[in-house]
């Protein structure tokens, strides 16, 4: 290796050295895994990654797997949790941690501590995934700027919950965005988007996780077309103006928001239709959980049907049930079917499960 690296200096120049390096590391860790490409424009951008969640850590494994030159990743900082208070660290941390990648844990991102080391790191590019909102003086620091990647397919469902508004709303479709930061949030300009299905009766978490793997690879290729000089930056403005121009009912292509989701929202509103309700319940699933009330205890829903039964009226909310198979709620237009569950101190069950464990009082047979 020293060898090596004495070569790359006298050869190509102490600059190149690090992108040699990086494509040697690239495939002794790729050698087991069959044939691939190594991507120079990829491994020459040195790239600062920042996320938390565990939906974050698929963009930076394909980031690794790619042959990117990660001198850094920002996450949230450890906080307790637990019976015992201890400290968790975040899931893009564990896994940085195990690619032996250098952590940066800040408590305020404006502090100027971080600002200096961030500036240390010298990065050609940012990638945010899940993370917090950024300052300016973080977003606009790299010279190639720094990109986000977005759930949904913008500028549809700016906002902190793509996934679960549109679920919630029905979509049958929905996608990723990969876009460059500016100063409102979700509005910079796009560089990639890759749209895919939503089924009738999938959940969020089925999304999410749909989701994060199609963004990872749509990452992967936007740091390609940013290394290679090949991306063309589309104003959101230029889209919206284009689905109009095209539309003989502009209203059709009205904006859609992704605001954080509260209490409020998880509740359900049984005036709404059986449709309505069910696609509140599956955007909504695994968290946090749509809910009602099964004598007087709340009662989260995590899976439903549209239930085919003809409608017999009954007091919107009510529920109707044989105690043994199934459970039913009363809509504007007909019943909910209750698949999944989870009442108020007990364990998540199928309804089956829960009907032969718990007598529902007092029973309204159908």
């Amino acid at each position: 290796m020293e060898g090596f690296g004495e070569a790359s200096s006298g050869l190509f120049g102490e600059a190149l050295f690090p992108t040699f390096a990086a494509m040697l590391e690239y495939h002794l860790q790729s050698k087991n895994e069959g044939p691939a490409t190594f991507h120079f424009a990829v491994a020459a951008l040195r790239i600062i990654f920042m996320g938390t969640p565990e939906f974050a850590v698929a963009s930076l494994d394909a980031l690794v797997k790619a042959g990117c030159n990660i001198v850094g990743v920002v996450t949230a900082p450890d906080k307790p949790a637990g019976r015992g208070m201890k400290m968790n660290e975040s899931a893009v941390k564990k896994y940085a941690v195990e690619k032996g990648l250098k952590v940066l844990q800040p408590e305020k991102l404006k502090s100027p501590e971080f600002l200096t080391e961030l500036q240390s790191l010298q990065a050609d590019l940012q990638i945010v995934v899940a993370f917090r909102m950024l300052p300016e003086a973080v977003w606009n620091m790299p010279p190639k700027g720094t990109i986000n990647l977005h759930g949904s397919l913008l500028p549809q469902y700016r906002g902190a919950a793509p996934i679960n508004w549109a679920v919630i709303n029905g979509e049958k479709e929905t996608g990723v965005t990969t876009f460059k930061l500016k100063h409102e949030i979700d509005t910079g300009d796009i560089l990639l988007q890759e749209s895919f299905p939503i089924g009738e009766d999938d959940t969020a978490g089925e999304v999410h996780d749909r989701m994060k793997e199609i963004g990872a690879q749509l990452l992967v290729k936007t740091v390609k077309g940013i290394g290679e000089g090949t991306l063309e930056e589309k104003p959101q403005s230029s889209i919206v103006n284009l689905e109009i121009s095209s539309s003989s009912s502009p209203d059709t292509h009205a904006l859609k928001h992704a605001p954080k989701i509260f209490t409020e929202t998880c509740k359900i509103d049984f005036t709404k239709t059986k449709e309505e309700v069910h696609n509140l319940i599956r955007g909504l699933s695994p968290f946090p959980g749509a809910f009602t009330y099964l004598n007087d205890k709340m009662l989260k829903i995590y899976r439903s049907k549209a239930s085919p039964s003809p409608s017999k009226g009954g007091v919107l909310g009510s529920f109707i049930t044989d105690g043994k198979t199934y459970l039913r709620y009363v809509c504007t237009n007909g019943y909910i079917d209750v698949l999944e569950l989870q009442l108020e101190g007990k364990k998540k069950m199928m309804v089956d499960e829960f009907l032969r464990g718990y007598r529902v009082a007092p029973p309204n047979l159908l």
